[in-house]
């Protein structure tokens, strides 16, 4: 994921508050989908990396600043790019925009685990994109 990512989504009704603003928790899904989306385009999926690798990638913490609003049927482009890594962690930039203009961007640290929850270290398979 070392790469930049880009993932476009569009704003339905259900995204929307009742004056047609995207509802602010909402932006943390469409930064989740940008993140499956990434490690889709890898060749990889969380499901794979947890059947075969015993990985699971959660998010630790998210600092999110929110700039413009979005609008129903505003067409969105989401950009993903690791900021660092180590062992077991990395964080990953995430900015959202409409054309052009900033509506949002967010710093998220993700933690790879056991199903058990226990912090391990990145799979090879992963890492190798992280670098």
């Amino acid at each position: 994921m070392a790469k930049n990512f880009k993932h476009q989504i569009k704003i339905y009704y259900e995204d929307t508050d009742s004056g047609g603003v995207v509802y602010y928790a909402n932006y943390l899904k469409f930064l989740e989908r940008a993140r499956s989306e990434a490690i889709y385009s890898l060749g990889l999926s969380n499901k794979k990396l947890l059947d075969e690798y015993k990985a699971l990638i959660i998010v630790k913490s998210c600092n999110i600043e929110y700039k413009k609003p979005a609008r129903f049927e505003d067409k969105l482009q989401i950009y993903s790019s690791i900021k660092s890594f180590t062992r077991t962690s990395f964080i990953m930039i995430q900015k959202i925009k409409r054309d052009n203009e900033p509506i949002s961007e967010a710093e998220v640290h993700l933690v790879t685990v056991d199903p058990e929850g226990k912090p391990i270290k990145i799979p090879d398979i992963l890492e190798k994109f992280l670098k």
